[in-house]
Order: C-alpha cells, then sequence, then structure tokens
C-alpha cells in the first residue's frame, strides 16, 4: 500500500430518500355535490401550480445534492488523512526489525556503539560518530549472531558505509521506491546502550518529533520507515540533540553498488570504545555464589573497557596482581573491548575458591597480542577464583575451546 493519496473517489451523485419532495400534493376543500358537475374545460390552466412547484424543487435538490457532495468530499478526506498518519509499530518491527543490526567498534575517535540497517549485499549504513578512526567494528543482529564490519568509508552527512567480512543469512531492509507524504507517520527503529531494540512513532514530515524526545544515543544510525517498514531515511549526527535525517536519495547513494563515501582514517592509538556497563547474564541458576560471581565479573568488564589498569588490578587475587604490569595491560588488553559476556559454569563452594567458566565476544587491534590476522573473537574461558578479605577474585584464566572468529557461525 503506497503512503502517498490517491485519487479520491467521487461520491455517489445521489438524493438521500429523505430528501425526496412529492410535487403530486394538492390542497382541495370540500364542496357541495351537485346533481351534474360542470365539466373541466380542456385549456384549464390548473397544471400550471404543477410546473411551478416542480420548479421551486429544482433549488432545493440542487442544495442537497451540493451539500452532499461537499460533505463526501470533506469525509473522504478526513478518513484520507487519518489513513496517512496511522502506522501500525507492531506490524513495522516485526517485518523490519530483524535487519536493524547494533552497531559496536573499538574507536580512537568514535563513540563506539550505534544502529545500523543491513541490506542483502551485506553492506550496513550507520552514523560516521560511532566509528571515527576504528580499530575494529562489528555488528549484532536481533538474533545474537555477531560479524566483523569493516568500514567502506563516511560521508560529509555523517553516514558510515560497513561491508560484513563473514556471511549473514537473514531478514535484510528494503529500500522504499519513492518518498511518503508529508503527512504520512514514519517509525524510527534502534537500540539503546543496554542493547534493547525498540521502535518509536517518529511524527510526519511535515510534523516531525523533535530526536531528543525519543531517541537513546546508541540510536544514531537507525533507519527511518514508512508504514510499510521500508526504508526512506537514516538518522545521523554526532549527538541526538545535533541529529538529523538523510533522506531516500541519499540512502540510495550509499546503499548502492558504489556508495559515495570516502575512506576514513584507521585509528593508531588505544582504542576507547563504548564505555557503558556490561553486566554477564546468568545461563545457570542465581544463586547467591553465582550471583556474586556476576558482581565480580561485572566490575572486571567495566575495568577491561574503560582501559582502567588499577581498576583491573583489583578483580586480581595477591599472586596474579602482583605479577601483571601496566605493560603488559596495554599489549593484552589496550585496544579491547568486551561485550555480550555470558556465564555459563559456576563450580565449587565459593568458601575459598571457586570456578566459573564464560563466553564473551572481544574486539581488538590486529596488532595486539594473539591477534592471528582477526580483530573480533569468541572466546570461552574458564576463571580460578579464591576468597581473599571476603571477596572472589580472580587467580587464573584458560580457555576451554580455541578462539573462534565472528566471521562465521
Amino acid at each position: 500500500m503506497a503512503d502517498g493519496p490517491g485519487d479520491l473517489p467521487k461520491p455517489p451523485r445521489r438524493i438521500p430518500s429523505w430528501a425526496t419532495v412529492d410535487d403530486e400534493v394538492t390542497a382541495g376543500s370540500r364542496t357541495t355535490i351537485q346533481p351534474r358537475p360542470a365539466p373541466v374545460e380542456p385549456d384549464s390552466p390548473a397544471p400550471r401550480p404543477r410546473a411551478l412547484g416542480l420548479l421551486t424543487t429544482i433549488p432545493l435538490v440542487v442544495l442537497i445534492i451540493s451539500a452532499g457532495v461537499g460533505a463526501g468530499w470533506v469525509l473522504r478526506e478526513q478518513t484520507q488523512g487519518a489513513a496517512l498518519s496511522s502506522l501500525d509499530t507492531g506490524t513495522v518491527q516485526k517485518a523490519s526489525g530483524p535487519s536493524v543490526v547494533r552497531v559496536l567498534a573499538s574507536t580512537c575517535a568514535g563513540t563506539g556503539e550505534a544502529t545500523g540497517v543491513l541490506f542483502d549485499d551485506g553492506k550496513v549504513l550507520t552514523a560516521a560518530s560511532a566509528i571515527r578512526q576504528p580499530v575494529s567494528v562489528a555488528v549484532v543482529t536481533t538474533d545474537g549472531r555477531i560479524r566483523r564490519a569493516p568500514v567502506v568509508g563516511t560521508s560529509d552527512d555523517g553516514v558510515a558505509v560497513l561491508q560484513l567480512a563473514g556471511r549473514l543469512d537473514g531478514s535484510t531492509a528494503t529500500i522504499a521506491t519513492a518518498s511518503p507524504d508529508a503527512k504520512a507517520s514514519r517509525a524510527i527503529i534502534g537500540f539503546d546502550q543496554s542493547g534493547r531494540q525498540s521502535i518509536q512513532q517518529a511524527g510526519t514530515t511535515a510534523q516531525p518529533r523533535p530526536l531528543p524526545e525519543f531517541l537513546d544515543p546508541a540510536s544514531l544510525g537507525a533507519p527511518v520507515l514508512n508504514r510499510n517498514g521500508q526504508v526512506i531515511g537514516l538518522v545521523t549526527g554526532n549527538t541526538v540533540a545535533s541529529g538529523k535525517i538523510i533522506d531516500l536519495d541519499q540512502v540510495r547513494r550509499y546503499a548502492g553498488a558504489a556508495p559515495d563515501v570516502a575512506p576514513e582514517p584507521a585509528g593508531n592509538c588505544l582504542a576507547r570504545g563504548p564505555r557503558t556497563a556490561v553486566q554477564p547474564s546468568l545461563s545457570v541458576a542465581a544463586s547467591p555464589l553465582a550471583v556474586e560471581v556476576q558482581r565480580l565479573f561485572t566490575s572486571y568488564f567495566k575495568a577491561l573497557n574503560q582501559h582502567d589498569f588499577l581498576a583491573m588490578r583489583d578483580t586480581y587475587s595477591k599472586g596474579l596482581a602482583s605479577s601483571s604490569t601496566q605493560e603488559e595491560f596495554t599489549r593484552t588488553h589496550g585496544t579491547s573491548y568486551a561485550f555480550e559476556p555470558v556465564i555459563t559454569e559456576v563450580g565449587g563452594s565459593g568458601e575459598e575458591s571457586a570456578t566459573a567458566r564464560l563466553t564473551f565476544t572481544v574486539l581488538f587491534s590486529p596488532k595486539s597480542a594473539g591477534a592471528k590476522g582477526t580483530t573480533c573473537s569468541r572466546l570461552d574461558l574458564r576463571y580460578k577464583l579464591v576468597r581473599e578479605q571476603g571477596r572472589l577474585r580472580i587467580d587464573a584464566a584458560t580457555s576451554v575451546a580455541s578462539n573462534h572468529s565472528c566471521d562465521t557461525d
């Protein structure tokens, strides 16, 4: 169904039944019956009142028809306006939500997190503000799959074009064939900083909602959709407050086979990446020991992602802390950003020691120790924990399985 209005159908040119005028009505008076009534003369002017009555009804009928036509147009226009402004967010999110991805990056200058939209050739459009001077970039789908996504380039109006490094089957976005009517409702699907996807009404082109009213900072790069779930724009900008929406023609320029973008300089610094809290989820029962382990690794991943060596050491046992140095931390973790951690096992009593197994994904520089040519891996590690001064601390870690590249499932 198109968003633009079609030709409005004309209302039926019919006189309502309640408007019918009976021009045969006459009013006679009683007379005395005569034995021989006088015959009516052939040239009697009696029909004249009938002609006069018919003429008097014509203006009334014309008036009624005109009023009916006018009311019909008003009704049709109001109905059409309501249809233009209507949009079922549930239907749009079900149709287009799987093609909207979360963008995460280790960068030297970007924010490190945004929303993106995936097209069928593996191309992703997002906000350039998230990936400035990139070290490593990945996208996360709504079903949890992760792919490395090198940067193709960025545009002057704040769009970044990414290209998936590996195959990713699933739903992709469709670009609308034409811009919708200015009175047609629009929607925006984006992620917040916790990784939750949501859909928001964005108003119309004629009466747009201010973006800061409903967008999270991680929603920059989100697609703007019509009521059929087709892409008609993209949110760009350095912040939500300064954000803007690029139009359909610009989306086509960047989503095409030869996107009109310039190369983005690669980052050579210690990557910053997103600094939002990352709390491991529990795939085991939430026992007191498991909850304590969860708190420990929440602190660990916060220190890792903020590249805070002293905070990281505070999660270590005395033995591990004494053998750790700033130089080693920088070499091993200085360009890392970890996300999607899951605690899959918790063992031991926790009175003196315990074990914990975690899976998580990490972005890092190709120059990092152990990078082996890739910049995005899924890790599966088992940690030995010891209790010191009443707290569980990390004492050692070993790999349960080989590192798995993000480029495949």
